[in-house]
This record gives C-alpha cells, sequence and structure tokens, in this order.
C-alpha cells in the first residue's frame, strides 16, 4: 500500500506541474495536485488507519479547502484598472426605455 501512495503522490506532483506548463492555469494545477494529494492520503488511511494517518489526510483536506476559497476569488488584477469616462455628447444618443434622443439621467 505505501508504493501505491507513493506513486499517486509522485503522479500528483507530476500531474500539477504539467497542467501548469501545458496550459498556464495556475489555480487549475494546485486544485488538481491537491485532489489527488487528498486522494493519496485517503489511500495512506485506509491501508494504515492510525492518528497518523488520519491527521495527515485531515491536514490535507483543511489544505485543499483553504485553498480552494483562496483560489475561487478572481485575482486582484483581473478587473478594470479605470473607470470608463463618460462622454459630454452622450445626449444624443437614445434613451433605452422610451427610444427617444434626450439628456440622460433627467
Amino acid at each position: 500500500m505505501g508504493a501505491l501512495v507513493t506513486a499517486v503522490t509522485a503522479l500528483a506532483l507530476v500531474a500539477g506541474v504539467v497542467t501548469v506548463l501545458s496550459t498556464g492555469a495556475l489555480r487549475s494545477g494546485v486544485r488538481i495536485l491537491l485532489d489527488l494529494l487528498t486522494a493519496a492520503g485517503v489511500l495512506r488511511l485506509a491501508g494504515e488507519p492510525g492518528w497518523n494517518g488520519l491527521a495527515g489526510a485531515a491536514a490535507i483536506i483543511a489544505l485543499r479547502q483553504l485553498l480552494g476559497v483562496a483560489l475561487s476569488r478572481p485575482p486582484p488584477w483581473s478587473g478594470r484598472q479605470s473607470r470608463a469616462r463618460c462622454a459630454d455628447d452622450d445626449h444624443h444618443l437614445p434613451l433605452a426605455s422610451t427610444g427617444e434622443i434626450g439628456k440622460a439621467g433627467g
């Protein structure tokens, strides 16, 4: 069982790195890595039930949950950098509700 856990752990690292390198998506690579490390922790727990295995699996799952929440937020650099400027001559645009042309905001 130890060899299987080691193999899943190694494949988790390889899959995470390959995902990041091939797609450029760091978030997806980290999620894949954490999912496979969770699987390795559960396999370790199934093979050798004990407090150490339980603590290791719980730590991996807690880390996965915390990073999952952090990765689900949009990155701080992804938003619009500045507000759109309103032109002074927007009054010639048709109003959405009536289809008339007039001064907006009235």
